[in-house]
């Protein structure tokens, strides 16, 4: 497995970006380009074939938008716990402190390198980006969705 950094942990899953996507937005588009209004029925059909579509549009965002906020709340109890490991604190007062994304982007940071790192996001107000590319010695995760 290639090691993980800055320029290349953004993943991506070839069957929902590259395939599922695109096909459901072919139909999606295809289905408003045949939409015919020149009777009752052709428009009543018309209309059901789009929500169909837009419906099948709407699933895989859902269905992502579900993972990636267990996720984050996955991502929120590890650094909870790392945080105590390393202090033998609660992260209840950086946790009040730091944005959502900033704890994200921190996540990826060494232990040696979190707390410096935590403190500077605080005092300078990094966003998740400018925490990543900080980071020196970067602890991948290769089981991110």
């Amino acid at each position: 497995m290639k090691i993980q950094n800055f320029g290349n942990h953004t993943r991506y899953d070839p069957f929902n970006h590259f395939l599922l996507t695109p096909l459901i937005l072919i139909f999606l588009g295809w289905t408003v380009s045949k939409m015919n209004f020149s009777s009752q029925e052709a428009t009543l059909d018309s209309w059901f074939l789009f929500i169909v579509a837009f419906i099948l549009f709407l699933l895989p965002l859902l269905v992502r938008s579900y993972a990636l906020k267990l996720q984050n709340r996955i991502i929120l109890n590890e650094m909870r716990n790392r945080y105590f490991h390393l202090t033998g604190k609660t992260f209840d007062e950086k946790e009040r402190e730091l944005k959502l994304g900033q704890i994200i982007g921190l996540r990826f940071a060494s232990d040696e390198e979190l707390l410096g790192l935590m403190d500077r996001a605080i005092a300078e107000k990094l966003t998740a980006k400018e925490i990543k590319q900080q980071i020196k010695n970067w602890k991948g995760d290769y089981i991110r969705v």
